[in-house]
Protein backbone atom coordinates (compact mmCIF):
# COMPACT_ATOMS: atom_id res chain seq x y z
CA UNK A 1 0.00 0.00 0.00
CA UNK A 2 1.30 3.35 -0.92
CA UNK A 3 1.23 6.44 0.45
CA UNK A 4 0.34 6.52 4.08
CA UNK A 5 1.22 10.39 4.50
CA UNK A 6 3.80 9.66 6.67
CA UNK A 7 2.85 8.18 7.32
CA UNK A 8 9.20 -19.86 16.19
CA UNK A 9 10.33 -22.60 15.10
CA UNK A 10 13.54 -23.19 17.21
CA UNK A 11 16.24 -24.65 14.71
CA UNK A 12 14.43 -26.68 12.00
CA UNK A 13 15.88 -25.33 9.17
CA UNK A 14 13.93 -24.14 5.84
CA UNK A 15 13.74 -24.58 1.83
CA UNK A 16 14.10 -20.88 0.47
CA UNK A 17 11.19 -18.27 1.78
CA UNK A 18 8.63 -20.92 1.44
CA UNK A 19 8.79 -22.20 5.12
CA UNK A 20 10.01 -25.52 6.63
CA UNK A 21 11.40 -28.50 5.47
CA UNK A 22 9.60 -29.91 8.54
CA UNK A 23 7.02 -28.82 11.17
CA UNK A 24 6.33 -28.42 14.50
CA UNK A 25 3.87 -29.75 16.60
CA UNK A 26 0.53 -28.00 15.10
CA UNK A 27 -0.76 -26.10 18.54
CA UNK A 28 2.96 -24.63 18.70
CA UNK A 29 3.36 -21.05 17.63
CA UNK A 30 7.24 -18.92 16.94
CA UNK A 31 8.25 -16.50 19.37
CA UNK A 32 9.94 -13.64 17.58
CA UNK A 33 13.69 -12.29 19.57
CA UNK A 34 14.14 -8.66 17.87
CA UNK A 35 18.00 -9.04 17.19
CA UNK A 36 19.07 -5.21 15.01
CA UNK A 37 17.80 -3.05 12.60
CA UNK A 38 19.02 -1.11 10.08
CA UNK A 39 18.08 1.88 7.93
CA UNK A 40 18.77 2.24 4.04
CA UNK A 41 19.80 6.20 3.56
CA UNK A 42 16.65 8.45 2.36
CA UNK A 43 17.17 9.22 -1.52
CA UNK A 44 19.91 6.20 -2.02
CA UNK A 45 21.01 5.75 -5.55
CA UNK A 46 22.01 2.19 -7.12
CA UNK A 47 22.45 2.37 -10.83
CA UNK A 48 20.56 5.52 -11.58
CA UNK A 49 17.61 4.26 -10.07
CA UNK A 50 15.98 5.27 -6.99
CA UNK A 51 16.25 3.30 -3.80
CA UNK A 52 12.77 3.15 -2.09
CA UNK A 53 9.15 2.11 -1.54
CA UNK A 54 10.52 -1.47 -1.10
CA UNK A 55 7.27 -3.11 -0.21
CA UNK A 56 8.51 -6.63 -0.18
CA UNK A 57 11.41 -8.62 0.58
CA UNK A 58 12.26 -12.55 -0.08
CA UNK A 59 15.49 -14.98 0.45
CA UNK A 60 16.94 -17.27 -1.98
CA UNK A 61 19.33 -19.72 0.40
CA UNK A 62 21.31 -21.02 -2.34
CA UNK A 63 22.98 -18.05 -3.67
CA UNK A 64 22.22 -15.48 -0.13
CA UNK A 65 20.22 -13.23 -2.22
CA UNK A 66 17.45 -11.20 -1.43
CA UNK A 67 14.85 -9.80 -3.43
CA UNK A 68 13.38 -6.49 -2.89
CA UNK A 69 10.19 -5.51 -5.24
CA UNK A 70 9.85 -1.69 -5.52
CA UNK A 71 6.24 -0.26 -5.72
CA UNK A 72 7.34 2.97 -8.00
CA UNK A 73 4.69 2.96 -10.37
CA UNK A 74 7.42 4.38 -12.89
CA UNK A 75 7.27 7.86 -11.39
CA UNK A 76 11.01 7.73 -10.57
CA UNK A 77 12.17 5.01 -12.36
CA UNK A 78 10.35 1.98 -14.76
CA UNK A 79 9.32 -0.53 -12.30
CA UNK A 80 11.88 -2.64 -11.31
CA UNK A 81 12.88 -4.94 -8.23
CA UNK A 82 16.24 -5.22 -6.55
CA UNK A 83 18.40 -8.08 -5.46
CA UNK A 84 20.79 -7.50 -2.21
CA UNK A 85 23.12 -9.26 -0.11
CA UNK A 86 22.33 -8.75 3.52
CA UNK A 87 25.61 -9.97 5.47
CA UNK A 88 25.60 -11.20 8.97
CA UNK A 89 28.64 -10.88 11.63
CA UNK A 90 27.93 -12.10 15.32
CA UNK A 91 24.21 -11.92 14.45
CA UNK A 92 24.09 -8.56 14.00
CA UNK A 93 23.55 -6.47 10.07
CA UNK A 94 26.25 -5.86 8.65
CA UNK A 95 25.08 -4.02 5.43
CA UNK A 96 22.58 -4.10 2.84
CA UNK A 97 24.50 -4.46 -0.58
CA UNK A 98 22.74 -3.96 -3.64
CA UNK A 99 23.91 -6.16 -5.91
CA UNK A 100 21.27 -5.48 -9.25
CA UNK A 101 18.46 -3.84 -10.27
CA UNK A 102 15.69 -5.32 -12.85
CA UNK A 103 13.01 -3.98 -14.52
CA UNK A 104 9.64 -5.62 -14.98
CA UNK A 105 8.28 -5.51 -18.71
CA UNK A 106 4.51 -6.46 -19.69
CA UNK A 107 3.33 -9.05 -21.92
CA UNK A 108 4.69 -7.27 -24.77
CA UNK A 109 8.04 -6.71 -23.81
CA UNK A 110 7.71 -3.06 -22.82
CA UNK A 111 8.56 -1.29 -19.51
CA UNK A 112 5.53 0.01 -17.61
CA UNK A 113 4.38 3.41 -18.12
CA UNK A 114 4.31 5.95 -15.78
CA UNK A 115 0.94 5.92 -13.92
CA UNK A 116 0.68 10.23 -13.49
CA UNK A 117 1.10 10.48 -17.45
CA UNK A 118 -0.61 6.86 -18.96
CA UNK A 119 -2.50 5.24 -16.06
CA UNK A 120 -4.06 2.65 -18.00
CA UNK A 121 -0.35 1.12 -19.08
CA UNK A 122 1.28 1.16 -15.44
CA UNK A 123 1.67 -0.51 -12.98
CA UNK A 124 1.61 -0.87 -8.89
CA UNK A 125 3.94 -3.72 -7.96
CA UNK A 126 3.27 -4.65 -4.17
CA UNK A 127 4.95 -8.03 -3.47
CA UNK A 128 7.26 -10.46 -5.37
CA UNK A 129 8.41 -13.50 -4.26
CA UNK A 130 11.17 -16.34 -5.55
CA UNK A 131 10.74 -19.71 -6.92
CA UNK A 132 13.95 -21.97 -6.35
CA UNK A 133 12.03 -24.68 -9.22
CA UNK A 134 11.49 -22.82 -12.16
CA UNK A 135 13.93 -20.21 -11.13
CA UNK A 136 11.48 -17.41 -11.90
CA UNK A 137 9.78 -14.44 -9.51
CA UNK A 138 5.78 -14.21 -9.03
CA UNK A 139 5.05 -10.55 -8.52
CA UNK A 140 2.04 -8.98 -7.92
CA UNK A 141 0.31 -5.35 -9.26
CA UNK A 142 -2.39 -4.02 -6.77
CA UNK A 143 -4.33 -2.31 -10.17
CA UNK A 144 -6.24 1.28 -9.59
CA UNK A 145 -9.64 1.83 -8.89
CA UNK A 146 -10.28 5.93 -9.22
CA UNK A 147 -13.84 7.09 -9.55
CA UNK A 148 -15.04 10.73 -9.35
CA UNK A 149 -15.85 13.72 -11.10
CA UNK A 150 -13.41 14.77 -13.74
CA UNK A 151 -11.63 10.69 -13.31
CA UNK A 152 -12.33 7.51 -13.66
CA UNK A 153 -9.29 4.62 -14.15
CA UNK A 154 -10.12 1.07 -13.78
CA UNK A 155 -7.15 -0.98 -13.61
CA UNK A 156 -7.23 -4.78 -12.66
CA UNK A 157 -4.90 -5.83 -10.22
CA UNK A 158 -2.52 -8.58 -11.91
CA UNK A 159 -0.47 -11.73 -10.53
CA UNK A 160 2.33 -12.35 -12.78
CA UNK A 161 5.24 -14.53 -13.13
CA UNK A 162 8.57 -13.49 -14.64
CA UNK A 163 12.08 -14.54 -15.46
CA UNK A 164 14.84 -13.02 -13.09
CA UNK A 165 15.26 -10.50 -15.68
CA UNK A 166 12.00 -9.28 -15.65
CA UNK A 167 10.36 -10.89 -18.45
CA UNK A 168 7.12 -11.66 -18.41
CA UNK A 169 6.32 -15.70 -18.62
CA UNK A 170 2.81 -16.09 -17.32
CA UNK A 171 -0.35 -14.58 -15.71
CA UNK A 172 -2.41 -16.28 -12.91
CA UNK A 173 -6.32 -16.01 -13.48
CA UNK A 174 -7.79 -13.92 -10.98
CA UNK A 175 -11.75 -14.44 -9.70
CA UNK A 176 -14.01 -11.73 -11.10
CA UNK A 177 -14.33 -10.27 -7.80
CA UNK A 178 -11.09 -8.95 -8.28
CA UNK A 179 -12.07 -7.09 -11.01
CA UNK A 180 -12.10 -3.05 -11.04
CA UNK A 181 -15.66 -1.36 -10.88
CA UNK A 182 -17.04 1.89 -11.45
CA UNK A 183 -19.78 0.83 -8.86
CA UNK A 184 -18.94 0.29 -5.51
CA UNK A 185 -18.41 -3.27 -6.11
CA UNK A 186 -15.25 -5.77 -5.67
CA UNK A 187 -11.65 -3.84 -4.49
CA UNK A 188 -11.60 -0.88 -2.92
CA UNK A 189 -8.54 1.20 -4.82
CA UNK A 190 -5.05 0.93 -2.85
CA UNK A 191 -6.09 -1.91 -0.94
CA UNK A 192 -6.17 -4.94 -2.81
CA UNK A 193 -3.42 -7.51 -3.53
CA UNK A 194 -0.57 -6.74 -0.97
CA UNK A 195 0.70 -10.22 0.31
CA UNK A 196 2.35 -13.41 -1.69
CA UNK A 197 3.84 -16.17 -0.61
CA UNK A 198 4.28 -19.93 -1.90
CA UNK A 199 4.11 -23.53 -0.01
CA UNK A 200 7.39 -25.19 0.61
CA UNK A 201 6.85 -27.43 -2.78
CA UNK A 202 6.19 -24.29 -4.67
CA UNK A 203 2.84 -26.12 -6.05
CA UNK A 204 0.21 -23.77 -4.32
CA UNK A 205 0.40 -19.55 -4.23
CA UNK A 206 -1.27 -17.41 -1.81
CA UNK A 207 -2.26 -14.14 -2.06
CA UNK A 208 -4.28 -11.49 0.11
CA UNK A 209 -6.70 -8.34 -0.02
CA UNK A 210 -5.62 -5.54 2.28
CA UNK A 211 -8.80 -4.13 2.68
CA UNK A 212 -12.44 -5.86 2.42
CA UNK A 213 -14.03 -6.17 -0.91
CA UNK A 214 -17.17 -3.79 -0.89
CA UNK A 215 -19.75 -6.43 -0.96
CA UNK A 216 -17.84 -8.14 2.17
CA UNK A 217 -18.73 -5.16 4.31
CA UNK A 218 -16.75 -1.90 5.96
CA UNK A 219 -13.23 -1.42 6.13
CA UNK A 220 -11.74 -1.68 9.90
CA UNK A 221 -12.68 0.92 12.26
CA UNK A 222 -10.85 1.88 15.84
CA UNK A 223 -13.73 0.23 17.10
CA UNK A 224 -13.85 -3.32 14.56
CA UNK A 225 -11.60 -4.91 11.87
CA UNK A 226 -13.17 -5.86 8.77
CA UNK A 227 -13.01 -9.44 6.94
CA UNK A 228 -10.48 -9.54 3.79
CA UNK A 229 -9.64 -12.84 1.85
CA UNK A 230 -6.98 -15.05 1.41
CA UNK A 231 -6.53 -16.20 -2.04
CA UNK A 232 -5.06 -20.03 -2.87
CA UNK A 233 -4.14 -20.51 -6.26
CA UNK A 234 -2.45 -23.62 -8.08
CA UNK A 235 0.97 -23.12 -9.31
CA UNK A 236 0.64 -25.11 -12.00
CA UNK A 237 -2.65 -24.03 -13.85
CA UNK A 238 -2.52 -20.70 -12.84
CA UNK A 239 -5.74 -20.85 -11.49
CA UNK A 240 -7.70 -19.73 -8.22
CA UNK A 241 -8.62 -22.70 -6.20
CA UNK A 242 -9.85 -21.45 -2.82
CA UNK A 243 -10.68 -18.62 -1.07
CA UNK A 244 -10.84 -18.00 2.92
CA UNK A 245 -12.20 -15.36 4.79
CA UNK A 246 -9.85 -13.78 7.61
CA UNK A 247 -10.70 -10.92 10.12
CA UNK A 248 -8.90 -8.04 10.78
CA UNK A 249 -8.02 -6.14 14.05
CA UNK A 250 -9.23 -2.66 14.56
CA UNK A 251 -6.90 0.23 13.81
CA UNK A 252 -4.77 0.78 16.50
CA UNK A 253 -4.89 4.22 16.97
CA UNK A 254 -7.78 7.05 16.30
CA UNK A 255 -6.39 9.62 13.88
CA UNK A 256 -5.64 13.22 14.70
CA UNK A 257 -7.42 15.07 13.70
CA UNK A 258 -10.83 12.55 14.35
CA UNK A 259 -11.93 12.26 10.77
CA UNK A 260 -8.11 11.82 9.52
CA UNK A 261 -6.64 9.14 7.52
CA UNK A 262 -6.76 5.69 9.34
CA UNK A 263 -6.18 1.98 8.34
CA UNK A 264 -5.48 -1.39 8.60
CA UNK A 265 -4.73 -4.21 6.53
CA UNK A 266 -3.13 -7.33 5.93
CA UNK A 267 0.89 -6.22 4.08
CA UNK A 268 2.17 -8.85 3.62
CA UNK A 269 2.37 -12.81 4.34
CA UNK A 270 4.82 -15.96 4.76
CA UNK A 271 4.12 -19.51 4.35
CA UNK A 272 4.66 -20.81 7.65
CA UNK A 273 3.81 -24.94 7.51
CA UNK A 274 0.62 -26.40 5.95
CA UNK A 275 -2.09 -24.17 6.24
CA UNK A 276 -0.64 -22.05 8.60
CA UNK A 277 1.10 -18.33 7.12
CA UNK A 278 2.48 -15.77 9.30
CA UNK A 279 0.26 -12.74 8.61
CA UNK A 280 1.61 -8.62 8.82
CA UNK A 281 -1.20 -6.89 10.00
CA UNK A 282 -0.16 -2.93 9.12
CA UNK A 283 -2.16 -0.06 11.53
CA UNK A 284 -1.54 3.53 10.57
CA UNK A 285 -3.64 6.69 11.67
CA UNK A 286 -2.90 10.28 11.06
CA UNK A 287 -1.44 12.10 13.58
CA UNK A 288 1.26 9.57 14.63
CA UNK A 289 4.10 8.70 12.49
CA UNK A 290 4.79 5.33 13.35
CA UNK A 291 2.90 2.17 12.51
CA UNK A 292 1.44 -0.31 15.01
CA UNK A 293 3.08 -3.82 13.75
CA UNK A 294 1.38 -7.09 15.01
CA UNK A 295 2.63 -10.40 13.44
CA UNK A 296 0.06 -13.60 13.50
CA UNK A 297 0.30 -17.00 13.24
CA UNK A 298 -3.01 -17.38 11.14
CA UNK A 299 -4.56 -21.62 10.25
CA UNK A 300 -6.72 -22.20 7.12
CA UNK A 301 -7.29 -25.56 7.86
CA UNK A 302 -11.08 -25.27 8.84
CA UNK A 303 -11.66 -22.03 7.30
CA UNK A 304 -14.85 -22.05 4.95
CA UNK A 305 -13.65 -22.71 1.16
CA UNK A 306 -15.48 -18.92 0.24
CA UNK A 307 -14.81 -19.14 -3.29
CA UNK A 308 -18.35 -19.35 -4.57
CA UNK A 309 -19.84 -16.61 -2.00
CA UNK A 310 -20.27 -13.54 -3.95
CA UNK A 311 -20.86 -11.75 -0.24
CA UNK A 312 -19.16 -12.40 3.82
CA UNK A 313 -22.11 -10.66 4.89
CA UNK A 314 -24.75 -12.54 7.17
CA UNK A 315 -22.86 -15.80 6.24
CA UNK A 316 -22.67 -18.83 8.36
CA UNK A 317 -18.50 -19.51 8.03
CA UNK A 318 -15.57 -20.67 9.50
CA UNK A 319 -12.66 -17.97 9.75
CA UNK A 320 -9.28 -18.43 8.86
CA UNK A 321 -8.02 -18.49 12.86
CA UNK A 322 -5.55 -16.30 14.17
CA UNK A 323 -2.71 -16.44 17.31
CA UNK A 324 -0.49 -13.02 17.94
CA UNK A 325 3.25 -13.89 17.85
CA UNK A 326 4.64 -10.44 18.28
CA UNK A 327 3.28 -7.11 18.85
CA UNK A 328 5.87 -4.74 17.56
CA UNK A 329 5.04 -1.79 19.56
CA UNK A 330 6.81 -3.88 22.31
CA UNK A 331 9.93 -3.24 21.27
CA UNK A 332 10.24 0.09 22.43
CA UNK A 333 11.61 1.54 18.93
CA UNK A 334 10.05 3.12 16.06
CA UNK A 335 8.50 1.08 13.78
CA UNK A 336 7.82 2.37 9.93
CA UNK A 337 5.71 0.93 6.86
CA UNK A 338 6.56 -2.48 7.18
CA UNK A 339 5.33 -4.29 3.67
CA UNK A 340 7.71 -7.44 3.63
CA UNK A 341 8.44 -10.46 5.75
CA UNK A 342 10.74 -13.18 4.77
CA UNK A 343 12.75 -16.51 6.35
CA UNK A 344 16.28 -15.74 6.20
CA UNK A 345 19.69 -17.37 6.93
CA UNK A 346 20.67 -19.55 10.12
CA UNK A 347 22.04 -17.17 12.51
CA UNK A 348 25.51 -18.17 14.67
CA UNK A 349 23.81 -19.57 17.27
CA UNK A 350 22.08 -21.94 15.07
CA UNK A 351 18.05 -20.26 15.47
CA UNK A 352 16.31 -19.60 12.11
CA UNK A 353 16.46 -15.39 11.23
CA UNK A 354 12.81 -13.61 10.05
CA UNK A 355 13.76 -10.41 8.46
CA UNK A 356 11.06 -7.34 7.48
CA UNK A 357 11.06 -4.16 5.37
CA UNK A 358 9.22 -0.68 5.25
CA UNK A 359 8.63 1.35 2.49
CA UNK A 360 9.32 4.62 2.92
CA UNK A 361 7.01 5.74 -0.18
CA UNK A 362 9.74 7.99 -1.42
CA UNK A 363 9.29 10.73 1.58
CA UNK A 364 12.21 11.88 3.50
CA UNK A 365 9.63 11.88 7.01
CA UNK A 366 10.04 8.17 6.52
CA UNK A 367 12.28 5.19 6.81
CA UNK A 368 13.78 1.94 5.14
CA UNK A 369 13.97 -0.21 7.84
CA UNK A 370 15.36 -4.03 7.72
CA UNK A 371 14.52 -5.83 10.98
CA UNK A 372 16.21 -9.03 12.06
CA UNK A 373 14.46 -11.21 14.57
CA UNK A 374 15.56 -14.38 15.80
CA UNK A 375 13.04 -17.56 15.95
CA UNK A 376 12.46 -19.21 19.06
Amino acid sequence: MRKLFFLALSTLSILSCSGLKTSTDKNEAPTLKFVDAVEVPYNTEFKNTLVGGLSSIDYDADNELYYFICDDKSSFNDARFYTAKIPLQSNKIESVDFQNVVTLKNAKGESYSDYDKFPDTSSDPEELRYNSKTKTVAWSSEGARVVSKNTTILQDPTLQEATLNGIYSDTYTLPSNLKMKIEEKGPRNNGVLEGLTFDKEYKTLYTNIEEPLYEDGAKATTSAGGLIRFYQFDVKSKQNTAQYAYLLEPIATEPIPANGFAVNGISSILYYDQNRLLTVERSYSVGRQSCSIKVYLSDISKATNVKNMASLQNQDIKLATKKLVLDMDDLGIFIDNIEGITFGPKLSNGKQSILFVSDNNFSDKQKTQILLFEVE
